[in-house]
């Protein structure tokens, strides 16, 4: 296997991660992907480290007492990944559908996004440096978030 398509699988891997991390309600393990990075969305204050993000889902993002979960399913699609293995660097682009049910709301698509996640290899791992999320789209939110969300652009 190329060098190029160990780190396309590698970065693709924290890519994916995050949705299926966020999904099991585990907020914790969503900081944990942004350790060494910073954390920004459009409007917001930028969040820096696994602390600060683990608990800005905390604050925003409800999860049900029966499994923990949000009941979410956050799908990505259309990812585009630039990868420059002589830097140690690579950017992947996509868009995010988050989708949710629960016993009192039906099945539907709650928020669509754009994100753009920065990487950086550190110590012969690829490690997230940076996320924007922007252009937020949110719908009905109220099974979602616990508090209101700002419009992007």
């Amino acid at each position: 296997m190329s060098a190029i398509t160990e780190s396309y699988i590698e970065i693709m891997n924290l890519v994916y991660a995050y949705p299926e991390r966020i999904d099991a309600g585990d907020f914790a393990g969503v900081g944990e992907l942004f350790a060494d990075a910073v954390f920004e969305t459009e409007g917001g204050e930028p969040l820096v480290g696994s602390r600060a993000v683990q608990e800005n889902f905390e604050r925003w993002t409800r999860r049900y007492p029966d499994d923990g979960t949000p009941k979410t399913r956050h799908c990505i699609h259309n990812p585009i990944v630039e990868i420059d293995e002589a830097n140690g660097s690579a950017v992947v682009r996509y868009y995010v559908t988050v989708f949710q049910r629960t016993a009192d709301f039906p099945l539907q698509p709650v928020w669509a996004n754009r994100y753009e996640d920065r990487f950086v290899r550190k110590d012969g791992r690829w490690r997230y440096a940076h996320r924007r999320g922007f252009q937020h789209m949110p719908g009905n939110v109220s099974a979602h978030l616990l508090l209101e969300p700002r419009q992007g652009k």
